[in-house]
């Protein structure tokens, strides 16, 4: 039997790779032009971390986490999210003394799903945090970040903002009061699911995906209506913001994204070219998760962006940049590979990508060099390496032309652009 990949993963390589490492490296440039620092924490954390970040009832906790006891009967979960163990770090490792901090991570998490396009078991994330910032221009920087970030990747026009408000706590209290007892008229009526939150979490009625409960949602009370004074100056000046820096957004007050820890502002970057799958980048603010993990009253905001989505998307789109075509180096005779390997190292030392076959003849070493799209060949064989020559041919015009070692790094200077 041959053994494959767990359900759930996947091997990135080839293209998919260049398009992972696009999105990845994009998304790390673009946060420290924003003057965000890296963070790597580790890839499980106590289980505990996540049951009071994440919030007992979300469906990450309740239904997704890859959860297990060590040898000493400590419980470990496998991280399914990137903020409750950036929140947890900073913490621990004492930066609340210096805040603001902004952070920003990329790296695996783990749930347990159904696998489809764009939604796997191990996925991959990057995300922002900024820790210690309480006024609205934090969350405008923020969702700015995230519009820059896709307009580096080329998807602005394939995508739209949606925003929303959860308001404070007193805002949210009332708000869940105005739900329970609106949707208590339909418990029957209500999914599974849905009735479970009703009891637990009623604010994540409106996230359901099922078709009876959206008809229910249509009518429900909405959270505009229970802001207090304070939370709506703050949505106001977070809408303000956004349209003097001209990023197109709709409010959408069905929106209410999957985590226990948000507060205010609440967003996602949506597409329709992924089918279900389509959000590519989400977050907002949750200004009591730090005391919530036992640190001081500090707020945050932050987003968590899908590397695998969103490369993808670029993918299909035709977005990443042209792959890098190397120089072949093709010694004729055994007594020539020595002095190429000598100029290959040379040649990649001034910055040329330089692939030499390590065995087969001049016939099958072109067709190796012309099956990863090489841009030219060099040739020597002893007649060449005796009068310190190689032949260098363009593999796309077929043209060639003799050139001496001595000015070989000159003459290949019009196959810089394919490097």
């Amino acid at each position: 039997m041959t053994i494959q990949p767990a359900r759930g993963t996947r091997d990135i390589y080839g293209r998919d790779l260049d398009a992972f490492l696009f999105v990845e490296q994009t998304a790390r440039e673009m946060a420290k032009k924003y003057g965000f620092s890296g963070i790597q924490t580790p890839i499980f954390e106590s289980t505990e971390v996540f049951c009071r970040g994440v919030g007992e009832t979300s469906d990450i906790v309740s239904k997704e986490m890859y959860t297990f006891n060590d040898r000493g009967g400590e419980s470990f979960t496998l991280r399914p999210e990137g903020t409750a163990g950036v929140v947890r770090s900073f913490i621990s490792e004492g930066m609340e003394q210096n805040v603001p901090v902004k952070l920003f991570y990329a790296g695996p998490m783990f749930r347990y799903e159904r696998p489809q396009k764009g939604r796997y078991r191990q996925l991959h994330q990057f995300g922002v945090e900024v820790l210690g910032a309480a006024s609205a221009q934090a969350d405008i920087d923020i969702l700015c970040l995230a519009w820059d970030l896709l307009g580096a990747l080329g998807l602005q026009k394939y995508v739209r903002l949606e925003l929303n408000t959860l308001g404070d706590v007193e805002s949210r209290d009332a708000y869940r009061t105005a739900l329970v007892d609106y949707f208590s008229q339909f418990k029957d009526q209500l999914s599974e699911d849905s009735q479970i939150r009703l009891e637990k979490n009623p604010l994540r009625i409106l996230d359901s995906k099922d078709e009876n409960d959206k008809k229910l949602i249509e009518n429900a009370p909405k959270m505009t209506d229970y802001l207090t004074p304070e939370a709506k100056q703050f949505f106001d000046e977070v809408q303000a913001g956004l349209n003097a820096l001209e990023i197109p957004f709709v409010v959408n007050p069905k929106l209410v994204r999957g985590l226990d820890y948000y507060r205010h502002t609440v967003f996602e970057f949506i597409t329709d070219n992924l089918g279900a799958q389509g959000t590519v980048l989400a977050g907002g603010r949750y200004d009591g998760l730090v005391q919530q993990l036992g640190g001081s009253a500090q707020p945050g905001i932050g987003f968590g962006a899908g590397i695998d989505r969103l490369s993808i998307l670029v993918q299909e789109l035709g977005l990443i940049p042209n792959e890098a075509r190397a120089i072949a180096l093709i010694p004729v005779g055994n007594e020539c590979i020595l002095p190429m390997m000598k100029i290959a190292h040379s040649l990649r030392k001034s910055g040329y990508i330089v692939e030499m076959a390590y065995s087969g003849n001049m016939s099958k070493r072109m067709k190796k060099a012309n099956k990863i799209n090489a841009c030219c060949a060099i040739m020597m064989g002893t007649d060449e390496m005796e009068k310190g020559v190689v032949t260098v041919r363009n593999l796309d015009s077929g043209d060639q032309v003799e050139v001496s070692l001595l000015d070989l790094d000159q003459s290949l200077n019009e196959y810089r652009k394919f490097q």
